[in-house]
């Protein structure tokens, strides 16, 4: 008897879909077990995530798409949402839905709609919204939409059952609202031959956007004549009617939505609310936002610089790696390892045990793992929403706007992973001109941690000679490439999440998961650094090339030759060049002038390999050239200047 084999029917896929800061990555962590980072700013989901869920015995594909306003889009990630809507055309969409910012999402649902595509609305955040007495009648708003609705809170899981029986009952949504574009609709279905899967109030909408993306696609479902008669009708109309048929669609969702939204939401006063409206609002303006703003700051040197990258390095460095582990290691080398070349390899001065291990887990990480917890604090309060609102006229001046600080803040965690970010930016001239500050004066978390650790040891002068020179070469650098780089900046439209009480269960599990991402991708470069160096050393070739650079390391940054090393391997990570810096410093080796150039010289340094590599992919290799070309003399001449400066001002010196 023949084999039969039965293939099993493929999987249907759900769509996440809903506004930036609504949780849409939290819910797809929960259901397909993935990580992804869950920010309280808009912006972070920049590439579509999938993954797969078992709901009731039912496997389904689940696609996490980047947050949209509208899907008439008018950034990059809204495009890449609305083509997946159309090209991989899901089986079920679940909006994720803001419950606290009821008229924002509606927007949203009312497009959505009219994709005719089987759909549940998630109004999620519900615990906020109680929090501010907000009170919403979801069966009142199934009835209009006439889809499922049903209430979460992601961060807990409350609601999920009811969510996943809502899968069962999913249907097509209805379209409510009507108006005086009703007519021109109708002649638009004619042409679209009602079978057409354009739906015929976005397509309105997408012809008179301009939006050349989806030409091809309009232009290989419509019939070229047909296109063209559509394109007359449009404009007959807007002459006829003295209206632009765009705008009038537009007009009819929001007076459908001032209609009903009363009625599907009661608002109680609440005491707490008021106080976090107040908190929102003192961090945003200039008057009390600067002043909290070094309060943060204060509170992070103490934190990382002092607990972690003090304490907590000297504990694991000095006790568990100098008391117990290197020396163990070495013990037992010299036992079983009468090899000289593999008992170096291991233990000597650039062995896997002796070095590497110390630097990535007794120096590195604690530095990382302070700052990963600081971080996400910082990400969950929705502090960071309202530092881009304070920052915004300071952006400006370098053809940017205050959404570009979200990047700038994320490469303080990972230089690499910020490059990617970028894409929240609209333009290319923002996206370029952001890649190349996170490449030029953006310290990674590592860097910042050596940088605090360090200076914590030797003045407050040094710390702020640091990061005033860091911060004076961004915004000068900035500042030029405005002028240089062609294209035009982007309107600042931004949207503000509340302030709130970090959850600590949610900051410890996105910590937890950032350091393993950080021991998964950083120790195997640091083994492999070692290694490099290693060899090397036994070739002889190292002391060549410290000797090679020495007339830049030496005399023109007026550092020791070693330092060479540090310089060497922070092109490989920046986080390894930071801790070898911070050995040096240890060692005695670095005087406090040399420490300030040092560090503000490997801050300006050319980008590690990693974000090198993911400049390449975000903006092609010659501009990625480019970048680096143009990092590297200026961080040589900061160092430079700042040696001669520093040299020559001896009462200044003597404060660091």
């Amino acid at each position: 008897m023949e084999n039969v084999s039965v293939e099993s029917p493929p999987r249907r896929r759900i769509a996440l879909v809903g506004n930036p800061n609504v949780g849409k990555s939290v819910l797809f962590g929960k259901l397909t077990g993935k990580y992804v980072v869950v920010s309280n700013y808009p912006g972070t989901t920049v590439e579509v995530s999938r993954g797969t869920a078992t709901i009731y015995r039912e496997t389904f594909e689940i696609i996490d798409t980047p947050g949209v306003n509208s899907l008439v889009p008018q950034s990059e990630d809204e495009r890449v949402t609305r083509d997946l809507l159309l090209a991989e055309k899901p089986d079920l969409i679940i909006q994720v839905a803001d419950a606290k910012n009821l008229r924002r999402s509606l927007l949203l649902t009312l497009q959505l709609a009219e994709l005719q595509c089987p759909l549940v609305i998630d109004l999620n955040m519900m615990d906020e919204c109680r929090t501010r007495g907000i009170v919403i009648d979801s069966k009142a708003m199934s009835a209009l939409f006439g889809v499922p609705v049903v209430e979460t809170v992601a961060t807990t899981g409350e609601g999920f059952r009811r969510l996943f029986d809502a899968l069962k009952s999913a249907r097509m949504p209805q379209d409510p609202h009507q108006g005086d574009s009703d007519a021109l609709l109708e002649q638009v279905k004619v042409l679209l031959n009602h079978s057409s899967p354009l739906p015929p109030r976005l397509t309105v909408e997408w012809l008179a956007s301009g939006d050349h993306s989806l030409r091809h696609p309009i232009e290989r479902l419509v019939p070229p004549d047909k296109l063209q008669k559509l394109e007359m009708q449009l404009q007959e109309f807007r002459e006829r009617n003295h209206q632009i048929p765009a705008a009038m669609i537009n007009r009819e969702r929001v007076a459908f939505l001032d209609r009903n939204i009363e009625s599907l939401r009661q608002v109680v006063p609440f005491n707490r609310k008021i106080l976090y409206e107040k908190i929102g609002k003192w961090t945003r303006e200039p008057l009390t936002g600067i002043p909290i703003l070094f309060l943060v700051l204060f509170l992070m040197y103490e934190f990382v610089g002092v607990f972690g990258a003090q304490k907590a390095v000297d504990f694991l460095e000095k006790t568990l790696f100098g008391v117990y582990v290197v020396p163990a290691a070495r013990t037992l080398f010299d036992r079983i390892m009468p090899i000289a070349f593999f008992h170096d390899l291991f233990v000597g001065p650039y062995g896997l045990i002796s070095m590497a291990l110390p630097y990535a887990i007794a120096i590195v990480l604690p530095i990382v793992g302070t700052f990963f917890l600081a971080f996400g604090i910082l990400e969950d309060s929705g502090y960071l929403p309202r530092l881009s609102i304070l920052s915004d006229r300071i952006f400006r001046a370098m053809g940017l706007n205050g959404k570009a600080v979200l990047p700038l803040i994320l490469g303080l965690g990972c230089d690499t992973m910020a490059t990617v970010t970028t894409r929240v930016l609209a333009t290319k001239k923002e996206r370029l001109i952001a890649t190349l500050l996170l490449a030029l004066g953006i310290p990674c978390s590592a860097q910042l941690g050596v940088i605090l650790g360090i200076t914590a040891g030797v003045s407050i002068v040094a710390l702020f000679t640091i990061f005033g020179s860091v911060t004076l070469q961004v915004f000068l650098i900035g500042f030029l490439s405005s002028k240089i780089v062609k294209g035009q900046r982007s309107d600042f439209i931004f949207e503000i999440p509340p302030i709130r009480v970090p959850q600590l269960r949610n900051i410890g599990f996105k910590t937890w998961m950032r350091m393993k991402w950080y021991l998964r991708e950083a120790l195997p470069l640091f083994m492999l650094g070692t290694f490099v160096l290693f060899m090397l050393d036994q070739l002889r070739v190292l002391k060549h090339i410290i000797h090679a650079v020495e007339p830049v390391v030496v005399h023109m940054l007026g550092l020791p030759a070693e330092t060479a090393t540090a310089f060497i391997l922070g092109f490989l990570r920046r986080d390894y060049g930071a801790a070898g810096l911070y050995r040096l410093t240890e060692a005695g080796m670095l005087d406090h002038i040399q420490i300030v150039i040092a560090l503000v010289t490997m801050t300006l340094f050319v980008p590690c390999t990693a974000q090198f590599f993911m400049m390449i992919k975000e903006h092609g290799w010659k501009r990625a050239v480019y970048i680096a070309l143009v990092v590297t003399p200026i961080a040589l001449g900061t160092g430079a200047t700042l040696n001669w400066l520093l040299h020559h001002a001896p009462q200044f010196s003597k404060l660091l």
